[in-house]
């Protein structure tokens, strides 16, 4: 879900999922997510390791394959 917030005239969008991100460069991924929504940052990672960190809000994990494509939807949570 989207949340559009209005300021003035500006428009800013805190986008929880990037569908349209599958698939591309996880380096551009991680940008693009950190751009749309400066709430959270990036934590790319090989598709099938395991992680230590924390799931929550701040963080959105950037699953990767071999080539370093995302290899699924960005997802916040």
């Amino acid at each position: 879900m989207d949340i559009i917030v209005l300021l003035g005239f500006s428009k800013t969008i805190n986008k929880s999922s990037w569908p349209e991100l599958a698939g591309i460069n996880g380096a551009k991924a991680k940008e693009v997510i950190e751009n749309e929504n400066q709430q959270v940052t990036g934590v790319i990672l090989s598709k099938g390791t395991s992680h230590s960190l924390d799931i929550c809000c701040s963080h959105i994990f950037i699953w990767v394959d071999d080539r370093g494509n995302t290899a699924e939807v960005p997802t916040i949570g």
